[in-house]
């Protein structure tokens, strides 16, 4: 008399390779996403400093040119790089490393961001204008896109 030889190690193995392998399913809370990416290309637009609208801000042209200290460049490079960039690609790709990544890079630029209205609102009035329209909801957009990426990459759990 025969047994069966135990496969139930076997399929486990084969579900953790499955599950790493699965791209993630985002459901409805894509179009959020890809809504405040929207929103946030939206607010490099809109005035952050003055006249000066974000995309001016990042590239130090017109307005901006040395009125935008550090601190606001900085937000606009990881503003772009990762609301935008690896919101981007994470929603195109949907890869749980780029989720990681979109999610905690999300929450530096957030920091950022903060720091940037702390500090036009700290200089406003002496040498340079206060934070703009642009910056706030540039800010806002963020800090709910970090939000909502942190919450999707924590969604996933490996027994």
């Amino acid at each position: 008399m025969t047994s069966e030889p135990d496969m139930s190690a076997l399929r486990e193995e084969i579900d953790a390779v499955e599950r790493r392998a699965m791209p993630m399913e985002l459901g409805g809370r894509a179009i959020a996403l890809a809504i405040l990416v929207f929103v946030l290309l939206v607010g490099y637009l809109l005035p952050w400093m003055g006249s000066a609208a974000g995309w001016q801000v990042l590239l130090a042209t017109g307005d901006a040119t040395g009125k935008a200290g550090a601190v606001p460049r900085l937000f606009a490079a990881t503003s772009l790089a990762f609301g935008i960039g690896a919101s981007a690609l994470a929603l195109t790709l949907r890869r749980w490393t780029l989720t990681w990544i979109a999610a905690l890079g999300g929450w530096f630029a957030a920091v950022d961001g903060l720091l940037a209205i702390w500090t036009r609102q700290s200089t406003a009035g002496m040498t340079s204008p206060g934070p703009g329209i642009g910056l706030a909801i540039s800010e806002a957009a963020v800090i709910i896109l970090a939000a909502l990426w942190l919450r999707t990459a924590w969604s996933r759990r490996d027994p």
